[in-house]
């Protein structure tokens, strides 16, 4: 799908922090960060806040961080964790409930599905390893689309459970992602919001998965990947390129650094 240039602002003003989805945004199946991706981002950086937003855990999103050269708070586990990516510090968290960790886990053993849960100090992936309780985040992984879908329908069920189904862009299948009900990216860019002294409606959001739908939603301005799913094409200001064509490049220098 081509890229659409949008002449139409959502709303007046101008934007003044950023949130950029990880996989299949910043990085593509090589999970590496192009030199164009790069520098565009490390320019936009000079000017005002910008944060990664992922699923993944504190380590990978520290390590992207750190790769752009940005000191500001970052969102990992799904929105339930900010952290600074110098010190490793979690500034804010809102984990699983032990009771809902144990259902979620108790699940995936029964499925025999690949897994990691991420907690203050790592993440695990063997059932005997995890922790009792304090669980920020679990994800099933490599997931057949319509399992990954029935197993979120599923469990999306509990009071206390929040799922979403995520494409993995380096192998081609699924995972689904359990957090506390409540906790998504949009939370926690509204967290980041206040330590900025920012509206959410004065950021903008980049995102290409059903992930990242709230986060777009609750944004001023959105952008959507050419490789995003139809539902986040839909809601955008602003359709980039694919992730391959360094589609983010393109988005930053076309669309945001102008409304800076």
């Amino acid at each position: 799908m081509p890229a659409h240039r949008s002449n139409i602002d959502p709303q007046t003003g101008r934007i003044k922090a950023v949130i950029l989805d990880l996989d299949g945004t910043l990085i593509g199946p090589s999970e590496r960060i192009t030199p164009a991706v790069k520098d565009a981002v490390a320019r936009l950086a000079q000017l005002l806040p910008v944060a990664i937003a992922t699923g993944r855990e504190a380590s990978d999103v520290a390590r992207y961080a750190l790769e752009l050269g940005l000191s500001s708070p970052q969102i990992c586990d799904g929105g339930a964790t900010i952290l600074d990516p110098a010190t490793g510090e979690h500034i804010w968290r809102r984990p699983l409930t032990p009771e809902s960790a144990q259902r979620v886990m108790a699940r995936l053993q029964e499925m025999g599905s690949a897994f990691i849960a991420t907690h203050p100090t790592g993440s695990v992936r063997d059932h005997t390893l995890a922790p009792h309780g304090d669980i920020t985040r679990i994800s099933a992984l490599d997931l057949h689309e319509e399992a990954a879908a029935e197993l979120a329908a599923d469990l999306n069920s509990d009071d206390d459970i929040q799922t979403v189904k995520v494409f993995l862009p380096y192998n081609g299948l699924w995972a689904v992602d359990f957090t506390r009900q409540g906790v998504d990216k949009a939370l926690a860019a509204k967290q980041l919001a206040r330590m900025w002294g920012v509206s959410p409606r004065e950021m903008a959001a980049a995102g290409d998965s059903y992930n990242d739908l709230p986060l777009l939603r609750a944004c001023g301005w959105r952008i959507a990947m050419g490789n995003a799913a139809e539902e986040v094409r839909l809601i955008a200001h602003y359709l980039a390129p694919p992730v391959e064509e360094d589609g983010l490049a393109e988005a930053i220098d076309q669309y945001i650094l102008p409304r800076v």
